[in-house]
């Protein structure tokens, strides 16, 4: 399968987003952070339905990767946001990309998974980030890659992810709110665009190491928080 520039440009910018949002435990102030950070899941469920899309079977070693980090990251997140109400971001990516399979592939195996994934999102929504519209996002996306004009649909369920959110959903009208719901909804378009020009240049893979960088960078960001 021939390497996309314009995929690996994409997870690029979601890892930069990701960081960038997480830099706030260190400056918390600096609530741009947090407005700018609303396109990195989005794009990280688009890089999922690309995946998806261009590859022709089911492939197990992707979930048990998704698995396997959900469960390497919990405890270096929980550590840096003991607060937090949710597990962090890996299981709901896993569940999107079941859902995703089922809708990609339809066979009785992967709708099987997906009707699970689903019936999973609906009972623990609420210790899932980005909750049951964020398990979905991955197939929302799949179809708009297919269909462009169902963007909305997408871009949509990125802002109810973000909903999840109990002070945004408290506080619908703050301007930062109404920053993060039009960031999250731009994402879409934007990520789109992206993928559908290609890249004239070289753009470093992001490889393996990716799975590893997500808690490692939490755990990182953590200790240089407790430095005195």
């Amino acid at each position: 399968m021939t390497r996309s520039a314009s995929l690996d440009l994409l997870k690029w910018l979601a890892i930069v987003a990701m960081v960038g949002d997480h830099l706030r435990y260190l400056w918390p102030e600096q609530e741009w952070l947090f407005v700018t950070g609303r396109v990195a899941f989005p794009w990280f469920c688009l890089a999922i339905a690309a995946n998806v899309a261009r590859s022709s079977a089911l492939k197990p070693r992707y979930l048990y990767s998704f698995l396997l980090f959900s469960l390497l990251s919990e405890l270096p997140y929980r550590w840096l946001d003991n607060g937090s109400q949710t597990l962090n971001v890996m299981p709901t990516l896993a569940l999107g990309l079941l859902v995703a399979w089922g809708v990609q592939q339809r066979s009785r195996t992967t709708m099987s998974l997906a009707l699970a994934a689903l019936i999973v999102a609906t009972l623990g929504s609420e210790w899932l980030m980005y909750g049951l519209p964020g398990v979905l996002l991955p197939a929302a996306l799949l179809a708009a890659l297919r269909d462009g004009r169902l963007f909305w649909l997408a871009g949509l369920l990125a802002v109810a992810g973000n909903l999840t959110n109990s002070w945004l959903l408290q506080h619908p009208l703050q301007p930062v709110s109404l920053l993060v719901m039009f960031t999250a909804f731009l994402s879409v378009p934007l990520g789109l665009e992206l993928l559908r020009r290609p890249w004239p240049g070289r753009v470093p893979a992001v490889g393996r190491w990716g799975w590893w960088f997500y808690p490692l960078h939490l755990a990182l960001i953590k200790l240089v928080h407790a430095i005195p």
